[in-house]
């Protein structure tokens, strides 16, 4: 594990595979109670696949990253995408990027691609995938952010949690749990910036997702001018690189070689033929 600097805060970062002058890169934007290790042996396994760098890291209150003050803002993730996501990419000298966005990380994503914040920051940005992502709020995501609340204070949850956000697992998960329950999180939506995304986008929803309906997949379909490619994956979560590893993996070869045109040489063709 590494360490870098951004918005104030020392974050943990891990990478895989290729340097940033010597392949773009796919940079992982975790859940809302995500992290580095949360994310397992996925982003290495995408690596293999594909033979794009990696970069890997945990916002500031998850993990081993600092901690933060409580209670987050409402516009958290705009802070993320526009503040905090930059200076990653700086420090880190990322200068071709594709998003990998799981949940909080896919709004993040369409958040900083639907802005200049994707234009001036001397990276080139050449498509957006995305893990059952939020454009706005619905009854059905807070019914189950509410009754994972309950499941916390019984102690199974939070046993769980602390394995990968130690000391600070109390903040990280009430951060998260209480922002998207706050009666002034109800109008959040991010509609407005899918209009103005130019990169390829692919999203990846499941179908028994307790945090999100197909009505968000089809609000990026109907918002953004580039070319959307989606995903409905059966017998699946919120989470499908858990869920679906396979299935993901082989999805965003397919994605990155048809839409992106990122797969062409000889290796990482024979890279996706062995998860296809």
């Amino acid at each position: 594990m590494q360490y870098l600097t951004a918005g104030n805060h020392q974050l943990e970062y891990t990478w895989y595979g290729p340097d940033p002058d010597e392949a773009p890169t796919l940079v992982f934007l975790h859940e809302g109670l995500g992290s580095v290790a949360m994310w397992r042996d996925f982003p290495e396994r995408v690596f293999a696949a594909t033979g794009l760098g990696a970069l890997v890291y945990s916002r500031a209150g998850y993990g081993d990253s600092d901690p933060i003050d409580l209670p987050r803002p409402v516009h958290f993730m705009h802070d993320e995408a526009l503040i905090n996501l930059p200076q990653v990419l700086k420090a880190t000298g990322v200068r071709e990027a594709i998003l990998l966005g799981h949940s909080d990380g896919g709004s993040i994503a369409l958040i900083y691609a639907g802005t200049e914040a994707a234009a001036h920051q001397g990276v080139r940005l050449r498509g957006l995938i995305l893990e059952a992502p939020h454009v706005f709020v619905e009854d059905v995501g807070l019914v189950s952010i509410r009754g994972i609340a309950e499941r916390y204070r019984n102690g199974q949850m939070r046993d769980r949690l602390q394995r990968y956000h130690g000391r600070n697992v109390d903040g990280t998960f009430w951060g998260w749990n209480q922002v998207w329950l706050d009666p002034s999180f109800r109008g959040w939506n991010i509609e407005e910036y899918l209009p103005q995304i130019r990169v390829p986008v692919l999203v990846i929803q499941g179908a028994n997702d307790e945090y999100g309906t197909i009505l968000q997949v089809k609000a990026i379909e109907d918002g953004c001018r580039a070319p959307v490619n989606t995903i409905l994956i059966e017998d699946c979560g919120h989470s499908p690189h858990v869920d679906q590893p396979e299935f993901t993996i082989a999805a965003i070869c397919r994605f990155l070689r048809e839409q992106v045109d990122y797969l062409s040489t000889s290796l990482q063709e024979a890279r996706v033929g062995k998860v296809e």
